[in-house]
C-alpha cells in the first residue's frame, strides 16, 4: 500500500495540482490586495464611501447582520471581475505567442535539385 502511496504522489497530475493550489493561494492575497486596497477606495470615493456593514435585523436577541452579507457580495462581485481581466489578459499574451509561433516560414528559395536542373537547362541551349 506504501509502493501505491508514493506511486500517487509521484505522479505529474497531483504535482501540478498541489502547484496550481499554492499558486492559487498566492494569487489570492494579491487579488484581494488589489480589490481591498486601490478597487474599493476608488469606489469608495464614487459611492460616498457606503459601507454596508452596520445593516443588521434584530430578532430577539440574535442579530442578523445582513449588511455583511452585501459587503461580501460587492468584495466577491469585485474580485471576480478583476480576476476576469486578468485571465483574459493572459489569454490575449499566449494567443498572441502562438500566433508567432503559427506564422507561415518564408518562402523556401529553389533546391540545389532546382538549381542543377536549370543549369543543365542553360547548358543545353
Amino acid at each position: 500500500m506504501l509502493n501505491e502511496f508514493k506511486a500517487f504522489i509521484a505522479k505529474g497530475n497531483v504535482m501540478d495540482m498541489a502547484v496550481g493550489i499554492i499558486l492559487g493561494a498566492a494569487f489570492t492575497a494579491i487579488v484581494t490586495s488589489l480589490v481591498d486596497d486601490m478597487i474599493n477606495p476608488l469606489i469608495g470615493l464614487v459611492i460616498g464611501g457606503i459601507d454596508f456593514g452596520g445593516l443588521k435585523v434584530m430578532v430577539g436577541e440574535a442579530a442578523f447582520n445582513y449588511g455583511n452579507f452585501i459587503n461580501a457580495v460587492i468584495k466577491f462581485l469585485i474580485v471576480a471581475w478583476v480576476v476576469f481581466l486578468l485571465v483574459k489578459g493572459v489569454n490575449r499574451l499566449k494567443d498572441a505567442a502562438i500566433k508567432k509561433e503559427e506564422a507561415p516560414a518564408a518562402p523556401a528559395g529553389p533546391t540545389e535539385l532546382d538549381l542543377l536542373k536549370e543549369i543543365a537547362a542553360a547548358l543545353k541551349k
